[in-house]
């Protein structure tokens, strides 16, 4: 989930005296039939089937089962919440949280960016008020799922040889379900421990007097660089890219506080849906030369000292479309940044005054020491953008240059198969045969980014096509989840079997996902919103790029016409 966003691994122990296990990188592996009652029964026969346990399918779970359908819900991992041990959010509280009313009215936060443990006490609220992991199978790894015309259901398969029958499919798996794991030779040799971020195990490793890697710096990496720079023996950092981070300013929340603020609760979390990204500000009226330079860094300043994405999406309107408007916003954060760190040969690294791409077209990654962390004597950075990483060994890591680096522990932060790769991974079958995985090779095509032709009743949240990641998940995830229990209430209520969305309709949402994202700066990288970085996969945009409020208007007209969508009617 989370968007997620994002991590701050503090380690986990796996004892030292037991060799490291084979690297898994597949969901599938992970797989496990905990019972043969309940939800993990056999033949198990449901209305509506909830993918993903995150904050997505927290949702449908409670939004649907309210609507009166019988609703199950099957997470890969051991408890709700998408989350693994360090993972942190980068949008603020009250903007990070579902709106329902039960569940607000339960919870409270320690602080305005929550952490790993926040998260998990967050959806144990959720469970205690909503009753949902009763009717959670956990370590349900869907494999296979295919819908049937004439029975007007699907038929879902998972990885211990489960299926389940349902009429309506709703996948939660989010933007970042699928690990990527490049293909280094030498891995299983290592005899140290290793594991990719987001399968890394719940108990302890300590680090103190460890030799540390991390291999990436986004999100995971730069958060895991926090955690891990104070405590770790020695730690090396492995960029390819500057992460081009900007400052979190969290902080403490009392209870009282927050009890005084929940009677606006309902008014703010109405407003969040009314901005670009879903947070509660928007960019600024003003172009950056409708200021003078004075005034333009005075704007800079306030949007840095309030912190959070601010300085992203409540910045001048035009920085995100004109290169020298984008320029005059980079200059700024280098300035800033450079400043934070002492050694010069670490700054051109980390900070170069020449920016690697333009600003903000990479989803930036909010931080509280990262740069600090490279003051430290045990931690360094290592360039690896023209000399890569080419191949483990029993002790270590070496690069295209012959040099060999040593370590005890390594984790790889590579990141994920972005947006598509969850979906793509599921075995997931059109009605014609063919498999979406086959079908998205070349592009992703969805309607209104909640639907795929070819897949009728099947619907999706904060994945392909829909705000995504240019948009606070919580709240792209009402607005999705709404429409579509919202559709599926008129089927039910007006006796249609399926819904399917035509292919024309399909077409015509790729150009104009398009068309958006042609007119600014996004597709001059290839970035998490253009496709991923992992090799062969389609260079694309993949998230809808005219802001949460627009979106939110153009898929509700399309409601109750079902406009774009081919309609069977159940027989009388």
């Amino acid at each position: 989930m989370t968007s997620a966003m994002d991590e701050s691994i503090e380690g986990a122990s796996v004892r030292v005296d037991i060799p490291n296990p084979k690297l898994r990188t597949h969901l599938h592996e992970y797989g496990r039939r905990r019972r043969t009652d309940g939800p993990y029964a056999d033949n198990l026969e449901v209305d509506a089937l909830v993918v993903g346990g995150g904050f997505a399918g927290v949702f449908m779970f409670w939004s649907l089962r309210k609507e009166g359908l019988k609703t199950v819900m099957y997470e890969a991992g051991t408890d709700l919440g998408g989350t693994w041990p360090g993972a942190m959010v980068d949008s603020e509280v009250p903007e990070y949280q579902l709106s329902i009313p039960e569940v607000i009215k339960a919870h409270n936060w320690p602080n305005n960016y929550p952490n790993y443990h926040d998260l998990r006490d967050y959806f144990d609220t959720c469970d205690r008020v909503l009753d949902i992991k009763s009717q959670t199978a956990f370590e349900s790894v869907v494999t296979g799922a295919q819908f049937k015309t004439d029975e007007g259901r699907w038929h879902v398969e998972t990885a211990d040889g489960r299926t389940a029958k349902t009429k309506y499919l709703i996948i939660c798996a989010g933007f970042a379900a699928k690990r990527y794991v490049p293909d280094w030779p030498g891995i299983d040799k290592f005899k140290g421990i290793v594991h990719h971020s987001s399968f890394w195990p719940d108990e302890e490793i300590p680090v103190e007097g460890k030799k540390c890697g991390i291999i990436g710096t986004g999100a995971t990496g730069v958060q895991l660089t926090q955690a891990w720079g104070p405590k770790a023996g020695h730690l090396k950092v492995f960029q390819r890219t500057p992460n081009l981070t900007v400052p979190m300013r969290q902080r403490d929340l009392t209870v009282e506080e927050q009890e005084i603020a929940k009677k606006w609760y309902p008014e703010l979390l109405r407003l969040r849906e009314h901005c670009f990204g879903g947070f509660l500000y928007g960019f600024s009226e003003k172009n950056t030369f409708d200021d003078s330079p004075e005034e333009r860094e005075a704007f800079y300043e306030k949007l840095w000292q309030d912190g959070g994405f601010r300085y992203w999406l409540g910045n001048y309107k035009d920085y995100l479309f004109d290169p020298k408007a984008n320029q005059s916003a980079y200059d700024f954060w280098a300035k800033k940044q450079r400043a934070r760190i002492n050694d010069p040969k670490k700054k051109d690294i980390l900070a170069p005054l020449n920016m690697p791409h333009y600003w903000g077209i990479k989803r930036p990654c909010l931080e509280y020491a990262y740069l600090e962390q490279f003051n430290r004597d045990n931690v360094d950075i290592v360039d690896i953008k023209n000399n890569p990483l080419v191949s483990f060994d029993e002790t270590g890591i070496n690069l295209a240059d012959g040099t060999h680096h040593d370590f005890d522990i390594i984790c790889i932060a590579s990141g994920f198969d972005v947006v598509t790769g969850g979906m793509t991974s599921m075995g997931l079958r059109s009605i014609g045969g063919e498999t979406l995985e086959d079908q998205w090779k070349e592009a992703a095509y969805t309607y209104l980014g909640t639907t795929v032709a070819g897949y009728p009743n099947m619907f999706h949240l904060y994945g392909p096509q829909g705000p995504t990641l240019l948009s606070n998940g919580p709240t792209t995830i009402e607005v999705q989840g709404r429409w579509i229990t919202d559709a599926i209430k008129y089927c039910e209520r007006n006796g249609i079997k399926y819904i399917n969305p035509t292919d024309e309709a399909s077409k015509k949402w790729k150009k104009h996902i398009n068309e958006l994202s042609d007119a600014s700066l996004l597709p001059t990288t290839k970035s998490t919103y253009m496709g991923g970085t992992k090799p062969g996969k389609a260079f694309e945009q993949t998230c809808y790029a005219g802001g949460l409020h627009n979106y939110g208007e153009e898929i509700r007209a399309v409601l109750p016409s079902f406009e774009g969508f081919h309609v069977v009617k159940a027989a009388a």
